[in-house]
């Protein structure tokens, strides 16, 4: 029985001549959080990029869920929730409607409940006929979360989804993420906010300069001690 929800074998992702991931190994438990910290340029995005099979890899393998991403990416996709940088939201729609549109592109059954069930998991039931123009940048990120999750997804990729939030609009975030880990999801986390990001997993990684120069539980390390060695590895 394969334990491993995502597994990284010696990959390496080239663009012409600049090498934005050297030689990553990594594998990511079955119902895990982890969370992958780095500075700006690391790479972390091209990584969650090539497990969300956005992208190939010039070298090595991706296997989500056991299924290599150069062979069956449709398959994967089935299996995937992504947050992006963009909430791939539409503004001039409600919330409803905006999982409505997503949830006839999956070809979801009984649509109408499963929104209903999202909307609830998002804490966005009573703001479910408003335009989402008016929402702010929180209730989009949790709404964005909801559309991710609206097929049944056993692997959530959220990319800096704490990004551009108040202390509240994170809390809530973190209790939505923390929910989804109970009910089975793995998550895999791309922040800078290594307080939050400690808080959350069960394991992390650091990412620097294309490579991965630390891997570990988070059970045995304090906030201060992550501190400071996010910044001895990440220091030339």
């Amino acid at each position: 029985m394969n334990t491993s929800a995502i597994d990284i074998q010696n990959t390496t992702r080239r663009f012409g001549h600049i090498t934005a991931l050297q030689d990553i190994n990594l594998t990511v438990p079955t119902g895990c959080i982890f969370a992958l910290f780095g500075p700006n340029g690391a790479g972390k995005t091209t990584l969650l990029r090539l497990v969300a099979t956005l992208s190939k890899p010039s070298a090595g393998d991706v296997r989500v869920s056991g299924i290599n991403t150069r062979r069956n990416p449709h398959e994967i996709r089935k299996n995937i929730g992504f947050v992006s940088h963009q909430t791939m939201l539409y503004d001039d729609l409600t919330a409803r409607e905006n999982l409505a549109f997503y949830g006839r592109m999956y070809g979801l059954q009984n649509l109408n409940t499963r929104i209903e069930e999202v909307l609830l998991a998002a804490g966005l039931k009573d703001r479910q006929r408003d335009r989402i123009h008016k929402f702010s940048r929180g209730m989009k990120q949790r709404l964005a979360i909801a559309r991710a999750i609206l097929h049944h997804p056993s692997i959530l990729l959220l990319d800096e989804p704490f990004t551009g939030l108040d202390t509240s609009a994170q809390s809530v975030l973190s209790s939505i993420i923390t929910t989804l880990k109970a009910e089975g999801r793995t998550i895999f986390l791309v922040t800078h906010d290594l307080a939050r990001g400690l808080a959350l997993a069960d394991r992390f990684g650091i990412l620097f300069q294309g490579q991965l120069v630390h891997e570990a539980s988070t059970k045995d390390i304090s906030e201060s001690e992550l501190q400071t060695l996010y910044e001895n590895k990440t220091t030339l």
